[in-house]
């Protein structure tokens, strides 16, 4: 059981960082759902929309927990990672999706 500074700590960091991945995630999945991504395969662009939403279910999944022991519990760093590692790839997805429009309105 977390100390009560510990729990505040958590409440400060924590609860912010999950609605962070939860806007980008979502987000994510909106594109994801409704365009066509130049730069991926449908077969990639399914894959990674089906990450995208396991993740989102995780997340939501860890939010309800943590809510529910009002803060009082933490994730560890393995859990948090992969989630980084998939916002870091939709971004990447993104710039390179931009990127090709925009070389091919330039065309």
């Amino acid at each position: 059981m977390a100390s009560e500074s510990e729990q505040q700590l958590l409440k400060a960091v924590l609860a912010p960082l999950l609605d962070d991945f939860q806007y980008w995630f979502s987000h994510s999945r909106e594109i994801l759902e409704s365009q066509d991504v130049a730069v991926l395969s449908p077969q990639e662009q399914a894959d990674l929309l089906e990450r995208v939403k396991s993740a989102q279910q995780e997340v939501t999944a860890s939010q309800s927990l943590f809510q529910a022991t009002d803060g009082t519990i933490g994730l560890e760093m393995s859990t948090i990672a992969p989630w980084h590692q998939l916002v870091t790839e939709c971004w990447q997805v993104a710039q390179r999706n931009r990127q090709y429009q925009s070389g091919s309105e330039n065309s």
